[in-house]
């Protein structure tokens, strides 16, 4: 069974498409699992997984969502697999193309695109609309006719599942295990981290300015920053001489992070995406026991607050970040009780072992199908 990922846009270490999805599925025995991206860096053979580069994503997203995704067709054409798996929203015509020549697609649904357009800050407010309205056109023409869409979160599920019933939810907990350290307590700081990518709509100035009206505590940073400009900004900030910046890290070093930080942190703005999002990182932290700081919006706090493994704040308002951080840094107790809690919750649900075994019924449903 040749089963093959395509994606555009992400790079070839992507933690949901390459550490989850495609080494989970390399070890099943008799199925062969390839992987094509759009980066430069050249073919490659990984924990069974064959990664196949087109080459260097250039220019505009314009260039990128013409060239680079017609390289991935013929790339996935030439493959001649069984099941080809896509990740990106500029993929679906790849996928309608391939199910017309009689192969079977899966469309994996990482984000609500409708809803995010409507948070891109480099458009116009009617252009926004416009685009939102006319992806969700879009999508119920289009995805009703692939064998399976996989969705990250309960939420896109739902609104896929109205558009073509062999739909599901696969999220994208973490690996248990995999970012904790034993017997860390001897390692933590008065130090809280945030992880990931760095965007003013994730809340980086708020989090920032906060630092600056925390008690001696240190943020240690983890990520690449969306753009030089915001960088720049916020390096402005009083806040910034309690930030240590430590760029783009790999997975080891990202949980040594976590295991010397107290809190972890993870207080995305309100913006239509984010409201029903379940990002990585907060399951991430409760992995590592640390006890976290969310926005609070419904389902994050039906997550954080449900499971007592941490405190949830506005996102907007850094008096109230900062005094969320000062109250778990101080009160070690709580916050390693908060901490236990997380781990365990993780542990017992949000772990990728769960989420692995539905990802195999979806193969062997679409193999049988």
């Amino acid at each position: 069974m040749k089963i093959v990922h395509l994606t555009s846009a992400h790079d070839r270490y992507d933690i949901r498409i390459f550490i989850k999805m495609c080494c989970s599925l390399a070890k099943h025995e008799g199925w062969d699992v390839s992987l094509v991206v759009a980066d430069g860096l050249g073919y490659e053979e990984r924990n069974r997984v064959k990664i196949i580069d087109v080459g260097q994503k250039k220019g505009t997203r314009i260039s990128r969502m013409t060239k680079t995704v017609l390289n991935v067709y013929s790339k996935a054409k030439s493959l001649n697999c069984d099941i080809y798996h896509l990740h990106d929203p500029e993929l679906i015509p790849v996928g309608v193309l391939l199910k017309l020549s009689g192969k079977k697609v899966i469309f994996d649904a990482h984000e609500d695109l409708p809803k995010q357009l409507l948070g891109k800050p480099y458009l116009s407010r009617i252009m926004k609309i416009v685009l939102s309205n006319s992806f969700k056109v879009f999508e119920k023409i289009t995805c009703n006719k692939f064998n399976y869409i996989i969705s990250a979160t309960t939420y896109i599920r739902d609104k896929f599942s109205l558009i073509n019933k062999s739909s599901i939810d696969i999220n994208n907990y973490p690996i248990i295990g995999e970012l904790s350290i034993e017997d860390s307590k001897g390692l933590k700081k008065n130090e809280v981290c945030y992880v990931g990518g760095i965007a003013e709509i994730r809340g980086i100035k708020e989090v920032v300015k906060a630092m600056e009206l925390t008690n001696n505590v240190k943020l240690n940073l983890v990520g690449e920053f969306s753009s030089k400009e915001l960088e720049i900004e916020v390096r402005g900030y009083n806040g910034w001489e309690n930030v240590v910046a430590m760029g783009v890290l790999n997975r080891y070093q990202v949980a040594e992070v976590m295991n010397q930080s107290k809190v972890g942190i993870v207080t995305f703005l309100p913006l239509p995406n984010h409201i029903d999002a379940q990002p990585n990182k907060m399951f991430e932290y409760m992995s590592a026991g640390i006890p976290i700081v969310t926005s609070n919006f419904p389902l994050w706090k039906e997550i954080v607050e449900g499971n007592d493994c941490g405190i949830c704040v506005s996102p907007l308002e850094p008096k109230e970040i900062a005094g969320a951080i000062d109250y778990l840094v101080s009160n070690e107790e709580i916050a390693e009780r908060m901490g236990r809690n997380g781990k365990n919750a993780v542990l017992n649900r949000y772990n990728w072992a769960v989420e692995e075994k539905k990802l195999f019924e979806v193969y062997n449903k679409v193999i049988n199908d």
